[in-house]
């Protein structure tokens, strides 16, 4: 499961190590947060799973749960990790949109297990976010329509694939020759220059948040959301 993007929050770093030790040899690239506090201010839609400790500190893996799924509007899955184990605390994780429950403590490989398990269940659905929102830019994949705050962006059918083509893939590289294959496929022969007509419109349109569409001489575009201040 190659290429899988893991965030990790828990309060205690030896267990963070030693998940970030275990998923990375496996092939994930895995983030840690040390409190939810910390987590909320990530650029939560790159993750494709989120590993969160239900004891923490101030805000609870329960409570930031719920803001990733309220709030945030994200359906990326979710697998609590509890030294509680309780029916009633089951339910609370699966009443707010988790994909799963462990309690503590637990062997690595149980949790690599449910890892696997639950990226195999949501990928092989076809999951993706209905909502994808990136500091006041939102992008409702479901209606295919972009909002910066109240105000409606009007991308072509092209512009709005390139565009969420690179905010799925967020810092992953694409040359023109994928961007090409993706969006147009077999219908029309284009040039490289499309590609980057596009980019400019989507740019100009989308205003401060065009920063975030890079290009990377000699290898092509990606969409890097720390570039937006």
């Amino acid at each position: 499961m190659k290429g899988y993007k893991i965030l990790v929050v828990d309060d205690e770093q030896d267990l963070c190590e030693i998940l970030k030790f275990n998923l990375e040899n496996d092939g994930f690239a895995v983030d840690v947060a040390y409190s939810a506090e910390e987590a909320i201010n990530l650029k939560l839609n790159k993750y494709d799973l989120l590993l969160l400790d239900v004891m923490m500190g101030k805000m609870s893996g329960f409570r930031l749960a719920e803001k990733i799924r309220k709030e945030r509007k994200l359906s990326v899955p979710i697998i609590f990790l509890t030294a509680k184990d309780t029916d009633n605390d089951a339910l609370t994780g699966f009443s707010l949109g988790a994909d799963d429950y462990i309690s503590k403590p637990f062997s690595v490989k149980q949790v690599m297990a449910r890892v696997k398990a639950v990226l195999n269940r949501t990928k092989s659905t076809g999951r993706k976010e209905e909502n994808i929102l990136i500091e006041n830019m939102l992008i409702d994949v479901s209606t295919k329509k972009i909002k910066i705050g109240q105000k409606p962006i009007d991308l072509t059918r092209k512009e709005f694939e390139i565009l969420l083509l690179l905010v799925e893939n967020q810092e992953r590289i694409f040359s023109r020759d994928e961007i090409m294959n993706h969006v147009w496929k077999d219908d029309v022969i284009v040039g490289d220059r499309t590609v980057d007509v596009n980019i400019t419109r989507i740019r100009k349109k989308i205003g401060e948040h065009g920063k975030a569409l890079v290009n990377r001489s000699g290898y092509g575009y990606c969409f890097d959301s720390n570039k937006i201040i």
